[in-house]
């Protein structure tokens, strides 16, 4: 497998379920703005989307969108799933979430929205992690171990810490037990972020 990336991307929690699962792969930076990859690829001719992450199975087949990435990766390893009835569905319905309000509401941040619209962004990015953050009773979201939807999570708090936008304490507590696992500190040590 390979998983192209982009540094502090959402390609990051990618990169840190296939180290957590233990899965044989290579990684490939994108510059985003270039459309380029590190040896010089068109990243196009990848994936006509544009943007990270894109996993090539060993067959050659693409896979994109990060939601359908992670859970490519938890069906390959189960300890990266959650457990209890509907546990795929309920996984599923984590990962649109922290997709459609989170991720989606950092848009004002990266493409140099003013002040207003930032300000606006974070209060909503805050109050859609006190929801999470009211659900966990555990270590993590879904119990005493992560899965894939918590290290989509920690990209998204760590944006959060990036913006000054603020965490409820229970995420920054789960985004601290993240950041201390050894596999969240080698995909990160292997995008080049501190």
């Amino acid at each position: 497998m390979k998983l192209y990336y982009t540094p502090g991307a959402c390609s990051l929690a990618s990169h840190i379920a296939l180290r957590e699962a233990k899965i044989p792969f290579t990684a490939e930076r994108v510059d985003l703005k270039t459309k380029t990859t590190a040896s010089g690829i068109d990243f196009q001719s990848v994936t006509g989307k544009g943007y990270v992450p894109a996993l090539m199975l060993d067959d050659g087949e693409i896979v994109t969108e990060n939601l359908a990435v992670l859970d490519y990766i938890a069906s390959l390893t189960p300890v990266l799933g959650i457990d209890g009835e509907n546990s795929r569905t309920r996984q599923l319905e984590m990962l649109a979430y922290i997709s459609t309000e989170l991720h989606k509401s950092f848009k004002p941040f990266f493409t140099g929205g003013s002040e207003s619209d930032n300000s606006k962004a974070g209060a909503y990015v805050t109050r859609r992690m006190q929801y999470l953050a009211d659900g966990v009773s555990d270590d993590f979201l879904f119990g005493e171990r992560p899965s894939v939807a918590d290290f989509y999570l920690l990209v998204t708090m760590r944006w959060a810490d990036r913006f000054g936008v603020d965490v409820p304490p229970p995420l920054a507590t789960v985004r601290d037990l993240l950041e201390a696992r050894p596999a969240v500190q080698a995909a990160m040590r292997a995008e080049g972020m501190g």
